[in-house]
């Protein structure tokens, strides 16, 4: 993968009563979940994602990073890096793949999922194209858009995550005998998922071919979005999209490879610009503390805290 690209979701019987409501309603979430109800976060400042490869690294990384003041986490959104896009040559469809280290996450959501979630951290399912032709902007009609679009909903579903994210990179349109990419692929794809998942994250990679077709036949789904970021690490770059400055990050980062000097410069016009997100890439097992201090003093005047 590239270096910049790829190293490669906040009277007294009537106030028993309501007390009691907020109660059964929180536990009726938890069921459904799986997981504790999260705490609200109180840290002021944009939201930081975290992308791990877990090819080589674990999830759980993402929650072992504090703030020294106060003592909130660092990251809120983690990012599972990632499944992929497929191509069936029999049935000349995509389909949703998971390599063993996504799997295993998958598998072991109480163990590698849940503990994230209950400190407040959401946690979302990349999806990256696999060389095989399928892509996110080249289905061939709507009803195979919004299959894909449910079997990405039914494994949100499955595994209690927080969303989706779009990544369309290494699709190779056109191998098997797929198609280019066409106008109203990944409009009909997102439209569907957004139905589908009303009040789950959806979020781009701002790149490749379905990043540039967010409008078709009248529709413009980049108001779908909960969040866009920049993909090349290490610079500053606007997602060209019709989002709030609340929902973008120009800011890119790849943790241990992009200086502590250029990760607080990013931060610091990220929060003198007013923007509300900051995109950081493959946090490992390391103790990062000082990198990403680097950007959490900017972002939230506060040092970071590394606990193994």
């Amino acid at each position: 993968m590239f270096t910049l690209v790829r190293s490669r979701v906040r009277k007294a019987v009537f106030a028993l009563s309501a007390v009691a409501a907020l109660a059964i309603a929180g536990t009726a979430a938890t069921a459904a979940t799986g997981a504790a109800a999260a705490p609200a976060p109180a840290k002021q400042g944009p939201t930081s994602v975290a992308y791990v490869e877990v090819n080589n690294n674990s999830m759980l990384n993402v929650g072992k990073y504090t703030l020294a003041n106060g003592g909130d986490n660092v990251f809120d959104v983690a990012v599972i890096f990632a499944a992929n896009i497929n191509y069936d040559t029999g049935t000349k469809a995509a389909y949703l793949h998971f390599n063993e280290n996504v799997q295993r996450v998958l598998d072991n959501a109480a163990t590698e999922i849940r503990p994230l979630q209950q400190k407040g951290i959401k946690v979302v399912l990349s999806v990256l194209g696999n060389h095989q032709g399928a892509g996110f902007a080249n289905f061939p009609s709507q009803q195979q858009a919004s299959a894909f679009a449910k079997e990405l909903s039914d494994t949100v579903a499955k595994y209690g995550l927080d969303g989706v994210d779009f990544d369309d990179e290494y699709a190779e349109y056109g191998n098997n005998g797929t198609g280019q990419p066409n106008d109203s692929s990944f409009v009909h794809l997102v439209t569907a998922l957004r139905t589908n998942m009303p009040d789950k994250i959806i979020s781009l990679y701002n790149i490749g071919p379905a990043a540039s077709r967010l409008s078709y036949g009248g529709v413009d789904v980049s108001s779908k979005f909960d969040y866009a970021w920049n993909p090349y690490y290490g610079t500053w770059q606007v997602p060209g999209m019709a989002l709030p400055k609340s929902k973008l990050s120009p800011a890119a980062v790849e943790i241990g490879r992009t200086s502590q000097s250029t990760a607080a410069d990013l931060a610091r016009r990220t929060v003198s610009e007013g923007y509300g997100v900051y995109l950081t890439y493959n946090l490992d097992g390391s103790d990062r503390s000082a990198d990403v201090s680097a950007f959490t003093r900017e972002l939230y005047g506060s040092d970071a805290t590394y606990t193994p």
